[in-house]
């Protein structure tokens, strides 16, 4: 047995053994030691006058089509906060990893970035298979994470930060919608990990107690290209629209069988909440014009911050790139723990986390807060029509930020 691979048992036997450890609300592991990590050290990621940050994204694979633009983006705002000075006046260094859509990949990938490259915060991360496999990594590690992607809630971590929507503040307000347009019929189609199973048990206990009647409920393997059988069911079941989780390449194969079928969004609407606009572009605007989406952010939101932001992308990586949810999560994130450091004065993980309180930030989005209980953000809910040329327009929006609620304890219809 090669080193190699001997070394990669090892690392996947701890997160076996921190996702046993992590079960339920958190983790107890903030209180365990782990003198032996770099993250440890006093000032983690320093060097001199840089400082070393990490990046972990899908840059190979079927998550590639959504992570490789998150990962810019969170290069983006590194070169911005360099040209204005840094942070504490040090330059930062990006460190980058490649998860390549594989769970075990990216907890072996974060250990190294926490132990072997000192960094003092990793930004990464899409499916909830990788953040579970992340979650007791950067425990035992104590280091931090800043996830950047919407996701099933139920959960919270002292060292993980979430940027994306948690369930209160897309699921729910999709649902909400929906059942406001008359849809009382609807089909549940996701890939089958985590993230779509969780979030349609949280459907069903939502659709139960609103008078929603779920016509079927189907997963499929992330990657998986062959949706004929699955769209007859939709067809045979007649659901007054579609609730998408489907993630990654897998949404690009759907939407083309789908019209294939000769089945629309005018018709028999689909909403999704994994495609944005850097998706739409591989998945075909023929394929997705008029089908709804739900986030936090679109590209085409007015005000001066998103249109600086926009273009400060655009003029990196192409004209013709969109900006998107995840995009803008991510590229926040790495001003969120800007703010966090410079309030603490330090990269000491610890002093870092006791700075979260009070952080907030004028985002393209709209302002957003930390929560120092949870680590989630505040966010405004958004619904969205994807338009004849690829971007997304608000139909809806919250109208204020909505308080993170990843348990749903305020929600009598939720049992967990």
């Amino acid at each position: 047995m090669n080193s190699s691979l001997i070394k990669r048992l090892a690392l996947l036997a701890l997160v076996a053994i921190g996702l046993f450890a992590v079960t339920g609300c958190g983790s107890d592991s903030e209180e365990s030691s782990s003198s032996d990590t770099a993250s440890s050290t006093a000032e983690p990621g320093v060097d001199g006058d840089t400082i070393k940050v990490g990046i972990l994204h899908s840059l190979s694979g079927t998550m590639a089509i959504s992570e490789v633009a998150v990962a810019n983006a969170e290069k983006l705002a590194i070169e911005e906060i360099n040209a204005d000075g840094g942070v504490l006046g040090k330059k930062l260094v990006a460190v980058e990893e490649d998860g390549a859509s594989d769970w075990p990949t990216f907890a072996e990938k974060a250990h190294k970035l926490n132990t072997e490259d000192g960094v003092a915060a990793v930004f990464g991360g899409w499916t909830s298979a990788s953040r579970k496999a992340m979650l007791p990594v950067f425990e035992k590690d104590k280091a931090l994470l800043y996830y950047p992607v919407q996701y099933e809630g139920l959960e919270s971590s002292p060292y993980i930060y979430y940027q994306g929507a948690t369930t209160n503040q897309q699921i729910i307000p999709a649902l909400e919608y929906m059942k406001e347009k008359g849809d009382k019929k609807v089909y549940l189609i996701g890939s089958d990990y985590v993230f779509p199973r969780t979030a349609n048990k949280e459907i069903q206990a939502w659709a139960k107690a609103n008078g929603m009647e779920i016509v079927g409920e189907e997963y499929t393997p992330l990657g998986h290209t062959e949706y004929e059988t699955s769209i007859n069911k939709i067809k045979a079941a007649k659901p007054d629209a579609v609730f998408n989780t489907l993630n990654g390449d897998s949404n690009v194969a759907f939407f083309k069988q789908y019209k294939d079928a000769g089945l629309s969004c005018d018709d028999t609407q689909v909403m999704s909440v994994s495609i944005a606009e850097e998706e739409v572009g591989g998945v075909g605007v023929d394929n997705v014009e008029g089908c709804e989406v739900a986030w936090n952010y679109y590209q085409t939101l007015p005000g001066k911050t998103n249109a600086k932001f926009v273009k400060a992308y655009q003029d990196k990586y192409g004209k013709k790139k969109h900006t998107d949810d995840p995009i803008e999560a991510g590229y926040i994130g790495v001003y969120l723990w800007a703010m966090q450091v410079e309030k603490a004065g330090t990269t000491n993980v610890e002093k870092v986390k006791a700075a979260t309180d009070g952080i907030k930030m004028d985002a393209p989005e709209g302002e957003v807060t930390m929560d120092a209980e949870n680590h989630h953000l505040w966010k405004t809910a958004r619904i969205g029509v994807i338009n004849k040329d690829g971007l997304i327009d608000e139909v809806w929006n919250s109208g204020k930020p909505i308080e993170p609620d990843p348990y749903l304890k305020g929600y009598s219809w939720w049992k967990g």
